[in-house]
């Protein structure tokens, strides 16, 4: 793995994979939508501007429309998309190790030359509309969004990411013009490359591109600094919000608030996630789904933000077993943090690990990803061995610490579907009102 920084702060990571006959791309911003704004001083609101300003900087440039730059990859039978995210937005492209220099050209005109062509702005506020119609439809795409409002609150992190149809309908070109000149500039610019690349030739196309457009990467600048890593108070929105609406399921998501993603606990966090919802041997699997037979998907997550983070519970089944299946996720991580784990579950859990994430690995999409999330979230880039040896120094006596510290945090509950919220007020309970499980 290399790491250049460039004079005019733009940073570039690669990871050259040895019999790779394809590679990843991607160009990323420390830019999500945790970092939005009201109109203030003089300024126009920002809030949807990151997602809507993803979908424009595939609408055209100076030199290429909409439709080359889709032909530039269908051509070579490449991928090329991108993801905005709560704290960063990322464009990446997959293609073969011949078609790089042609993915690099491409990207970089788009991330410096994008138009904002009023008419087609007007034609991708229709599809984003559309994009989040689709999302309301989706019952888990629901409760996931209201889960992050009701354990963060007024954070920035608890915003939807695809902003919303009020906010997209009041979006204005000027503000998402505003917002693309003061994010996507050198000093924010982070590029990550995968596979068959070579990390001078990768330094030497990117500089050519970006000055091709006009960039004036003589002037020097730092870097734009990392966030700051102190996790932050967040104050949920309430420990229960159920959202009434016809189906054949209620999708549950129960959950507390997490680590951030720098907290040195999160490999004790990656085991207890695995044991507790990460796999088919994992508990909530085996007493949701194998024993009682009362859901089809049921799991745990934990992401974590530069200052926030959740921990949540997700489970579709059908309503009359709701209360029951939301009673059992509590139960589970209580029972977790008065007993702990097994000898035979660590173990499982940490070769679970291991092997997921060699295998993920063989993937260049997850070795580029890998380089960006490093650079921009953790300051620091673990290989595999290094991680491996953090995991495996986890012990049960750091499992059950932290899930005991989880159990005590304030519960919050989201159901979507057909159900009164009376069937579940007791859940939600602080410990100190709920039976003793030990």
């Amino acid at each position: 793995m290399r790491r250049s920084v460039l004079p005019s702060g733009i940073r570039v990571l690669s990871e050259q994979v040895p019999g790779s006959r394809s590679a990843t791309i991607g160009f990323w911003v420390a830019v999500g939508s945790r970092d939005e704004h009201p109109a203030e001083s003089g300024h126009p609101a920002t809030f949807g501007s990151t997602h809507f300003l993803e979908h424009l900087l595939f609408k055209g440039t100076e030199t290429r429309s909409a439709l080359d730059i889709a032909v530039s990859f269908d051509s070579v039978g490449g991928e090329h998309n991108a993801v905005t995210a709560k704290e960063y937005t990322c464009y990446y492209a997959k293609v073969q190790d011949r078609d790089l220099p042609m993915a690099v050209d491409v990207l970089a005109d788009m991330f410096t030359s994008s138009v904002l062509d009023p008419d087609d702005f007007e034609s991708e506020r229709r599809v984003i509309l559309e994009e989040l119609a689709m999302a309301g439809d989706d019952p888990a795409d629901v409760a996931n969004e209201r889960f992050f409002e009701a354990v963060l609150g007024t954070h920035p992190l608890a915003r939807p990411i695809g902003g919303d149809p009020e906010t997209i309908g009041l979006a204005t070109r000027d503000a998402v013009l505003e917002h693309y000149r003061a994010s996507y500039r050198a000093r924010d610019l982070v590029v990550t490359a995968a596979g068959a690349v070579d990390h001078d030739a990768l330094v030497a196309r990117l500089t050519s591109a970006l000055e091709t457009a006009g960039w004036d990467l003589a002037a020097a600048a730092a870097p734009v600094e990392r966030r700051r890593a102190e996790p932050a108070l967040v104050d949920g929105r309430g420990p229960l919000a159920v959202v009434e609406r016809p189906g054949e399921q209620v999708n549950l998501v129960l959950g507390v608030p997490g680590l951030v993603a720098t907290d040195e606990r999160r490999a004790v966090m990656s085991v207890l996630t695995t044991v507790f919802g990460g796999g088919m041997s994992s508990r909530l699997f085996q007493q949701i789904r194998e024993r009682r037979g009362l859901a089809y998907a049921v799991y745990s997550f934990a992401p974590g933000y530069s200052d926030a983070g959740v921990f949540g519970m997700y489970a579709g089944c059908a309503p009359k077993n709701a209360a029951t299946v939301a009673a059992l996720m509590r139960t589970e991580l209580e029972r977790l943090a008065h007993h702990g784990v097994t000898d035979d579950e660590l173990t499982r859990a940490i070769g679970y690990l291991g092997g997921a994430s060699a295998l993920a690995l063989e993937d260049s999409d997850t070795r580029m990803s890998r380089l960006g999330r490093a650079e921009i979230a953790l300051g620091e880039f673990a290989d595999l061995d290094e991680a491996l040896r953090r995991v495996g120094r986890v012990t049960a006596d750091d499992v059950r610490a932290l899930a005991g510290e989880l159990a005590d945090r304030p519960f919050s509950l989201v159901a979507v579907g057909p159900v009164d919220e009376r069937a579940f007020r007791s859940i939600v309970d602080q410990p100190e009102t709920r039976p003793d499980v030990a």
